[in-house]
């Protein structure tokens, strides 16, 4: 186990400097089989926000697929990463920046859930699902992982079925709820691909 100086996931030093040390067991190294069968049966590209992208590996996957996707990430650390996944091509789609305060210049057709919300302190859960509503118009889909887990350390931080109703239903309707096949250690038999529309007002 690496012995780490910053504890707070809210910072992005946090994270850099598990990039830095390479201590990444979140990270899928790919695009996971579920997400790929999504852009894939998708009627058209879609226009998508990957949150905390990490490594962003589903980016280039999307680009392939026609769509117009950004990935963002606060960590410096984690967008240098992102970057020498995607190419130097469309490393200008990776952006570092802070979730609470991005701006699309489009509305968005998706936001790809993978570790994002289990990233953050479960206090801030509320602000994130706000915030997840406020960015996505009526319509719009809330499509990922989601992980189940009641340990209370982390990150990564569970969350129980009626916590995320909780969190999504005053905003999203639950369209999908599959197991996953193919989870790497960390989130295995504790996740599930889900996609949540967002309701009209």
């Amino acid at each position: 186990m690496a012995d780490f100086q910053t504890r707070d996931p809210r910072s992005p030093a946090f994270w850099d400097e598990r990039f830095d040390k390479q201590f990444m067991p979140w990270d899928h190294g790919g695009v996971p089989a579920r997400l790929r069968q999504f852009v894939q049966d998708s009627p058209a590209p879609l226009r998508c926000l990957i949150p905390g992208c990490g490594s962003a590996y589903e980016l280039v996957f999307m680009f392939d697929s026609g769509w117009d996707a950004t990935a963002i990430d606060f960590s410096p650390a984690a967008v240098a990463a992102a970057r020498l996944v995607v190419g130097e091509r469309r490393a200008g789609q990776v952006v570092e920046a802070d979730f609470f305060a991005w701006q699309p210049t489009a509305p968005l057709d998706l936001i790809y859930e993978r570790a994002f919300l289990c990233a953050m302190p479960r206090a801030m859960w509320p602000q994130v699902a706000a915030r997840w509503a406020q960015l996505l118009p009526p319509g719009a889909v809330l499509a990922g992982y989601f992980f189940f887990d009641d340990n209370a350390k982390g990150p990564p931080f569970g969350v129980s079925r009626e916590q995320l109703q909780e969190l999504l239903s005053p905003y999203f309707d639950c369209l999908e709820d599959e197991a996953v096949t193919d989870s790497i250690a960390v989130f295995a038999g504790k996740e599930r691909w889900m996609a949540w529309s967002r309701r009209a007002g």
